[in-house]
């Protein structure tokens, strides 16, 4: 059951969610690995208070990342598994 691919310009600017729907913030980029093209995370901007008491992994210039395989569905919203985040 694999995620639908996506072109990366229609990912970006969506707001973040959880499934129980609280707001983690806007996609304002995504990481891969160069080589294998692997996608590794969602780089969240504007992170909401909620996200902000979540002990998320930060990058360099602390932004918030999510990882790339929390992701449930992407629609009007990137959806997020909570429980992946932990």
């Amino acid at each position: 059951m694999g995620i639908e691919k996506k072109p990366h310009k229609e990912i970006l600017t969506k707001p973040v969610v959880t499934k129980e729907g609280k707001k983690l913030g806007v996609v304002k980029d995504i990481t891969f690995e160069t080589r294998t093209g692997e996608l590794i995370h969602i780089i969240i901007k504007d992170p909401s208070e909620y996200s902000a008491q979540l002990n998320l992994e930060r990058s360099q210039q602390s932004e918030i990342l999510i990882p790339y395989n929390s992701i449930i569905a992407i629609g009007d919203f990137v959806v997020v598994s909570e429980e992946d985040l932990m």
